[in-house]
């Protein structure tokens, strides 16, 4: 089962102005500038003030996985019990 096809960016939002575009002088930085209104946050704060954003994206995915593994489950099941007289799935 590929499950690449349920990854997905979740755009973190700048808690003044809402924008989605940070820099930052490079990936190990502690903190990250919003290219809109130039707020300066830590990439943890970022990620508290963003928190149901996050939690919200991942219950939509959990949801995704979720149907994604029983469909798959059933068709093996289907498929390995083919032709069986004495056992039937729906």
């Amino acid at each position: 089962m590929n499950l690449d096809k349920h990854s997905r960016t979740i755009p973190l939002h700048c808690p003044t102005c809402a924008g989605t575009k940070f820099e930052s002088e490079s990936p190990e930085s502690y903190s990250v500038t919003c290219t809109g209104c130039e707020r300066v946050i830590t990439r943890e704060d970022l990620h508290r003030e963003n928190e149901e954003n996050i939690q919200a994206h991942l219950g939509e995915i959990k949801k995704e996985i979720s149907k994604a593994v029983a469909d798959d489950l059933r068709k093996r099941l289907q498929k390995a019990f083919k032709g069986s007289k004495g056992f039937k799935l729906k």
